[in-house]
């Protein structure tokens, strides 16, 4: 751990030796279409939900790299675990940039979960000096043990522009559909979640441009703090950091599957001993350090912009995503490499490396970390044209 922090490398301690545990659960994750309650008592326990929460709450206030690199070895044990908490402490920080009242809401146990929504499909309609929310998210990793839900909706102007506005609503007040039956990360729990007529006050409601942009005109904590990063940056390094640790889990329990396997119609009764095995496990062997490397990169920029008081600019912001596409797309082809590896019987259920290759496949689907749109966004940048979209 790079970490100076005592508390924090507690952290990375406590959820190093819950490994065991919750690579063991992953089946009845799956099962269940979502984590056990054990596993979300262990991380909660070992102070895994203080990460993103401000020091003034009783939080930890983790800098970025030592928070990916407890989320990176939750994810090395179990995927569906690991991408939870990768979801509930990034969105986290996000709290930090709403008014103080609404800090102290969120942020009252020293301790937070938050789940997000970030495609606007409600709609927020002025009431009684607040809101009223209307309207349905998919994809809600972790929905079911959120305390919190951001939620991305329409606020229309005055002249009728719809204006996206992001809501921060308690998950007790919205309706959660037991819809989530998919053939990849199906421990997440990543369900729909409706509000119908929730009332928001006006605390919890500000602009998404806002919050995508990293600052608000209500936040408290501005200027050179270390912790006052730019949102999809720092949501591009923690998501990152979730399919990094599953390609390193994922390496391991390949390893761990080697000793006496040969190669089936084959004169090779060891397969270590094959040139194509050594070729295939190299191959995934950089492929991993090669993204962990580039991980490095972008984590020392948005650093060094947190610690100056300032922001990337937009070259550098298309740069983060265009980077952590390419790394995410090096952990998948990796994973691929190896599973390729595995002869048949890798298929069976009982294999915990086919969740591994089937979590990672499933998850790498996702809009924001999708490679050829993260290229698509970088090289745009390069060649000087504007990135086409916001989520920078």
């Amino acid at each position: 751990m790079t970490t100076t922090d005592s508390a924090v490398a507690a952290v990375f301690e406590e959820v190093k030796a819950l490994a065991t545990r919750f690579r063991d659960s992953a089946k009845e994750s799956e099962e269940r279409r979502w984590l056990p309650d054990e596993n979300i008592e262990l991380l909660e326990k070992s102070g895994v939900f203080r990460l993103g929460v401000p020091k003034r709450f009783g939080g930890l206030e983790a800098p970025v790299a030592d928070q990916v690199r407890v989320l990176s070895e939750i994810s090395r044990a179990d995927t569906a675990t690991g991408w939870v908490a990768m979801i509930w402490v990034s969105s986290s920080w996000v709290p930090s940039l709403f008014p103080d009242e609404t800090q102290q809401e969120v942020y009252a146990r020293g301790t937070a979960r938050v789940s997000t929504g970030f495609s606007p499909t409600g709609v927020l309609t002025p009431e009684d000096g607040g809101f009223s929310l209307s309207g349905s998210w998919k994809w809600m990793s972790g929905c079911r043990g959120a305390g919190w839900a951001l939620l991305a909706s329409i606020l229309p102007a005055e002249d009728g522009t719809p204006v996206p506005h992001a809501a921060l609503v308690p998950l007790s007040e919205l309706e959660i559909a037991d819809d989530w039956h998919a053939a990849a990360a199906s421990g997440t729990g990543s369900s729909t979640v409706t509000a119908t007529g929730v009332k928001v006050p006006a605390r919890r409601v500000v602009s998404l441009l806002d919050v995508l942009g990293g600052t608000t005109g209500d936040r408290s904590n501005t200027g050179a703090t270390g912790r006052n990063y730019a949102f999809i940056p720092f949501f591009m390094a923690q998501g990152a950091s979730a399919y990094l640790g599953i390609a390193r889990g994922a390496f391991e329990l390949f390893l761990e599957r080697l000793p006496g396997r040969g190669i089936t119609y084959t004169s090779w009764a060891d397969q270590s001993q094959s040139p194509l095995t050594q070729i295939q496990v190299a191959t995934a062997a950089n492929k991993i350090s090669a993204a962990e490397a580039l991980q490095s990169t972008w984590l020392e920029l948005i650093q060094r912009h947190a610690d100056a008081g300032t922001q990337p600019s937009i070259e550098e912001r298309a740069a983060v995503r265009g980077k952590a596409g390419y790394a995410i797309q090096l952990a998948k082809e990796a994973v691929d490499e190896l599973f390729e590896a595995s002869g048949a019987s890798v298929i069976m259920r009982d294999v915990p490396f086919q969740r591994f290759h089937r979590d990672l496949r499933g998850l790498a689907l996702h809009a924001l970390f999708a490679f050829t749109t993260n290229q698509e966004v970088h090289g745009r940048a390069l060649l000087g044209l504007a990135p086409d979209t916001p989520f920078l």
